[in-house]
């Protein structure tokens, strides 16, 4: 009798003793800058957001990451922002309109167009007849590389033999002659690129005005980008293009929740920055880069209340 008086005393003493809730953050493979940044971005919320408990989650990426945000098996996901614009308009992958919203966007990716400096490619024309991974199934990568070829009139199921490989796979998959060329779509600096440009001497193919300004007009979420001689190991400056990555959320997720995971990222940046470089980017500044896809409220709330 005394035991069971005992154990309610306790449990009225201290009624707030509550286990807090187990979510995952959707990122992308191990070689890119996805997971860590999700993992750091995980570990902060978990720290400074009351009773939540987040974890990264190894994923394809965007086009997975924004499905399984919507389906409400994640509390958000790392995604391109032209996959979320897709999502959001009901178009590419998606084939009706989807319930998404953003919180704030994280920093741009890059296409890399990997060939190895003696495949004597020089330009993306010239991938025709060739075989070349496009990225792997229902990611961002996937999506942008064969946009970008169709609207170059290269038809991926005709005009050249496609595999799907992620990061790592794709760099193995070049180093050992197995494809001619790839796609990576990350920011700048991705780990796979790095790797592969320390064994092996890589070319990144440009992409041209002309074809840029086609594709952009077309998918407006992308922007031209310069990236800098020296990245990457014996690899000079290029012509490219970016699109930013945001981290989606389903629009049902109330706005209490959004305003939180929005302070405790930005006020806690400092600690994801020492974990990924490009984080110096996701500023509240940098907050609304995807156009076309509204904020969240609760987020938008606390990006006001610094202002």
């Amino acid at each position: 009798m005394f035991k069971r008086t005992l154990i309610l005393a306790l449990f009225f003493i201290f009624p707030t003793i509550v286990s807090a809730a187990n979510y995952s953050i959707g990122t992308g493979g191990q070689s890119g800058i996805y997971y860590p940044f999700g993992g750091a971005l995980a570990k902060v919320w978990s720290e400074h957001v009351p009773d939540v408990n987040v974890t990264a989650e190894v994923t394809a990426a965007s086009v997975e990451n924004t499905i399984k945000v919507v389906r409400g098996d994640m509390i958000a996901g790392i995604a391109m922002g032209n996959v979320v614009l897709d999502a959001y308009d009901g178009e590419g992958k998606f084939p009706s309109k989807m319930p998404v919203r953003t919180l704030f966007a994280l920093y741009p990716n890059l296409i890399h167009a990997l060939t190895l400096d003696n495949s004597g490619i020089t330009s993306l024309s010239q991938l025709k007849g060739k075989r070349i991974s496009l990225g792997a199934p229902a990611s961002g990568t996937a999506v942008t590389s064969a946009s970008l070829l169709e609207s170059m009139g290269i038809d991926v199921k005709k005009d050249i033999d496609a595999v799907y490989l992620n990061y790592s796979e794709t760099t193995n998959a070049l180093a050992n002659g197995q494809i001619d060329a790839g796609f990576i779509v990350g920011g700048q600096g991705v780990g796979a690129v790095t790797q592969i440009a320390l064994t092996h001497k890589i070319k990144i193919l440009p992409i041209t005005m002309e074809d840029s300004a086609a594709f952009m007009k077309k998918y407006p979420a992308y922007s031209t980008y310069e990236l800098p001689a020296g990245v990457y190991n014996n690899v000079g400056a290029v012509s490219t293009l970016s699109v930013w990555n945001v981290l989606v959320v389903s629009e049902k997720m109330s706005d209490d929740m959004a305003y939180n995971l929005t302070k405790a990222a930005y006020e806690n940046i400092s600690d994801v920055r020492k974990v990924v470089k490009m984080a110096e980017m996701t500023t509240p500044d940098n907050a609304n880069r995807l156009q076309g896809v509204p904020i969240h409220p609760g987020a938008q709330k606390y990006l006001d209340s610094i202002k």
